[in-house]
């Protein structure tokens, strides 16, 4: 069943269009990845889904339309976003932050049994509860956005770069409490990604954008396998 459903999706930024209908969907319990140069038009994407960039033509969570909502309305209907580059509240601590994730949430016992699930995913978050989050590593700060997206119970996260800057050591850690989460707690998942090896053996399907057109897509073993698609988009 279609979670994500996203047709013939265009945005600009101011008289510049920067996607041209793209067209790509993200089934109940998928990692789904996009992949390209930088200036294909990924990130866009993914803000144009989560209302941050006005956009055209179909973009429908669970049978809903989301064209028009606020970021906020989105957020409130199951996308949780991490942008690219972390995306914490630098000066508040790790607690604080992950306690934002959940302000939209009012019972406080379930707010507080997933503080301490995250905490137990993400073992260094735990014992850096107090302590700001602009004072973490670079491979910290991404866990804790992703714990943080992860306090509002969302359908579908959608991440945006999440290896950039990150050690390989690292990013294959990122990446396996990736499939981890998805596999335990069944969320969706839109992935913008430069690895794009490693993002290929996380995701069940790919999609190629160059310059705000979808030149390629399928299972994500074909394209991985595709020594034309190889050479001419992924740099692998």
């Amino acid at each position: 069943m279609s979670l994500l459903e996203v047709a013939d999706l265009s945005a600009s930024y101011g008289a510049v269009r920067v996607l041209h209908d793209v067209t790509l969907e993200v089934d109940e319990r998928e990692i789904v990845v996009v992949l390209g140069a930088n200036g294909a038009g990924k990130t866009t994407t993914l803000r144009a889904i989560s209302g941050l960039v006005t956009a055209h033509g179909t973009l429908r969570l669970a049978g809903e339309s989301l064209l028009g909502h606020h970021p906020e309305n989105i957020a409130r209907r199951g996308v949780s976003h991490v942008p690219q580059g972390h995306g914490t509240f630098a000066e508040l601590t790790v607690d604080e932050n992950l306690r934002l994730g959940a302000y939209r949430r009012r019972q406080r016992d379930a707010v507080a049994a997933d503080l301490e699930r995250w905490y137990t995913t993400f073992p260094r978050l735990a014992s850096r509860r107090g302590q700001q989050a602009g004072t973490m590593s670079g491979g910290e700060q991404q866990m804790l956005a992703i714990a943080r997206a992860l306090m509002s119970r969302p359908r579908l996260l959608l991440l945006d770069e999440p290896s950039l800057g990150l050690a390989p050591i690292v990013t294959r850690e990122l990446f396996d409490t990736l499939r981890q989460l998805n596999e335990e707690l069944g969320v969706g998942m839109l992935l913008v990604e430069q690895n794009a090896a490693l993002a290929l053996q996380l995701a069940q399907r790919a999609y190629v954008l160059e310059a705000g057109v979808v030149v390629a897509s399928g299972p994500a073993d074909d394209l991985a396998d595709d020594q034309e698609i190889r050479r001419a988009y992924l740099g692998i």
